[in-house]
């Protein structure tokens, strides 16, 4: 038992605001911005340095997605030239945990996954 009530009638409707919200938690660049930002607000361009890969298109995107999903706050401060700052909204808090679980269990896991899959693979080619 995971302590998350199952719900209580199984539909189309439901299974597909779950995946649309598990698409964007689960996309390549959510994860990262989430924990980042889970130990305060962070201005853009540090936010940037401190995921390594993401492009300013791709973290303007994710912040974008992410803001419009209310998980995430964006703030501008009027100066020259303006201070932009990201934060965590309380829904975004809330996610830290599910998320920080869900990544101790893919590390934990993962070689064991790998080995699946090399198996699978082995027996598939």
């Amino acid at each position: 038992m995971t302590g998350v009530p199952a719900p209580e009638v199984h539909s189309p409707i439901q299974c597909k605001a779950v995946n649309d919200i598990l698409a964007r938690v689960g996309d390549k660049w959510t994860m990262q911005v989430v924990m980042t930002l889970s130990a305060g607000p962070v201005r853009f361009n540090a936010l940037r340095r401190g995921i390594d890969g993401i492009s300013q298109r791709m973290l303007t995107r994710t912040l974008r997605a992410l803001e419009r999903d209310g998980l995430v706050a964006r703030e501008v401060t009027p100066s020259v030239p303006p201070r932009v700052d990201y934060s965590l909204t309380p829904l975004g808090r809330s996610l830290r945990d599910p998320v920080g679980v869900l990544g101790g269990w893919a590390m934990a896991n993962r070689e064991e996954i790998d080995e699946a899959r090399a198996r699978f693979d082995a027996e598939t080619d």
